[in-house]
């Protein structure tokens, strides 16, 4: 098998208990790894995510020219001193993700020109790029979309403007704010997003010299400086990696120690838990998780932060299958986000699709099959079904999984979970045999 025929071999039915130390934040660090190359210093980041998407956005950069050092497996030194002023960014590791547009952002505000090659990355809809655009044009760059899929944006001169949003965008609100922080005099961004990840992004930004004020709130005002210098940053730990551990634990009806997290980053998800009759702790970098006996229907409907993620809303659906009654899942952020449905229903869950929202009707347990994931999010959700099912099952296509999630099967092996990773057809029939010998 090739890399990207790798497949999890799972067999389900034991209660997951122990602790597990969450890792840094994804989404936070592909916009601080971005934003690390528009010094020409050095920048040392610790908690960086060892996984795929961080590992391919540190590639593209260091074939621009900057170097990138791992000093060990969670800490990266950047330079981008070496990126060589108008070189396009497009390679077959830049098309892989879709954080690569904040290579634009970063590389406008330095250089006042960027020519970066569209994003890949997971199929859950249209996410178009007209916002960042908007917010580059109102800041003084020219921007084309030339053939091929790359975007071309570049300015004589950049300056600080009065940027609304139409709708609320993380991406676009860290990509406008990465270019404001070297455009002189005010910007103010209206309409921001909020997620955790922006506020940890303008931190990083400022612990290099910029001047940026209101992030996490809906209105950001950034005052441009001249240059940005050296700095030392550690990233946030990272919510969604967290929220699929206590969606686990609630599915295996385990009892588990969750480490490495800000609880508040947490709320919306832990409420939802509690609600369907999980047990939620709260410490000071930490939660356990606990559920026994039945769980309860509840509705959820994915809003921008603070409301429900929607990176969580296929996990929570995954354990809403198991609930009593009827639950109503509703996606407000993406479209293309119930792809899962149909991989779950392989296992028996009752879930059908109504325009943006899924309708649940609650089994009692999940039968092993053979499933695909269809993107990041949507194979976690499979992992998390996996592990409640009777028998053996196996997931295809988990190179999205590992876009994600670091050390993912290690991970649940450390709470007794039964999960494997197979890199070829020969140890997925040994492991489905290993397992089901265990049966």
């Amino acid at each position: 098998m090739a890399s990207n025929e790798e497949q999890y071999v799972i067999r389900g039915g034991k209660r997951l208990e122990g602790e597990v130390v969450i890792a840094g934040a994804k989404n936070a660090a592909l916009g601080i790894l971005a934003a690390a190359v528009m010094t020409d210093d050095k920048v040392t980041i610790e908690n960086v995510p060892y996984v795929s998407d961080t590992r391919t956005l540190l590639k593209a950069i260091e074939n621009i020219g900057a170097s990138v050092k791992y000093l060990d497996k969670h800490t990266v030194e950047i330079c981008g001193k070496g990126i060589r002023e108008g070189q396009p960014v497009d390679d077959e590791y830049i098309r892989r993700i879709r954080a690569s547009y904040y290579l634009i952002g970063a590389l406008l505000g330095k250089h006042k020109y960027a020519n970066v090659a569209l994003p890949g990355g997971c199929d859950i809809g249209s996410r178009p790029i007209d916002l960042h655009i908007k917010g580059f044009e109102k800041l003084g760059a020219k921007t084309e979309i030339v053939s091929g899929g790359s975007i071309i944006a570049q300015a004589e001169e950049l300056h600080g403007a009065h940027i609304y949003l139409d709708t609320v965008s993380v991406g676009a609100t860290i990509n406008i704010m990465m270019a404001a922080a070297l455009s002189p005099g005010k910007t103010t961004i209206e309409n921001a997003a909020k997620e955790p990840h922006i506020v940890d992004v303008a931190n990083f930004l400022n612990t290099m010299g910029a001047n940026i004020k209101g992030a996490g709130t809906d209105v950001i005002r950034v005052r441009g400086v001249d240059k940005l210098h050296g700095a030392e940053y550690s990233i946030i730990p990272d919510q969604i990696e967290a929220g699929t551990f206590m969606a686990m634990t609630v599915a295996t009806r385990g009892n588990v120690l969750i480490k490495n997290v800000i609880p508040k980053h947490l709320e919306a998800i832990s409420s939802k838990l509690v609600e369907m009759g999980a047990h939620v702790i709260e410490y000071d970098d930490s939660v356990r998780v606990m559920a026994d006996g039945i769980l309860k229907s509840t509705h959820i409907k994915t809003l921008p932060y603070p409301g429900f993620p929607t990176d969580m809303q296929a996990q929570m659906a995954a354990i809403l299958a198991l609930a009593d009654g009827t639950s109503i899942v509703t996606e407000s952020i993406f479209e293309n986000r119930f792809r899962y449905v149909a991989e779950l229903a392989r296992m028996g869950a009752k879930i059908r699709v109504e325009g943006n929202s899924a309708i649940i009707t609650g089994i009692k347990k999940y039968n092993g099959a053979t499933l695909k994931a269809s993107d990041l999010r949507a194979g976690a959700a499979l992992v998390i079904a996996a592990l409640s099912a009777n028998g053996v099952s196996t997931i295809q296509d988990i190179q999205y999984i590992k876009r994600g999630y670091e050390d993912f099967d290690e991970k649940v092996s450390s709470l007794g979970g039964m999960m494997k990773l197979a890199k070829t057809e020969q140890d997925v029939q040994r492991n489905k045999l290993e397992m089901a010998s265990n049966l």
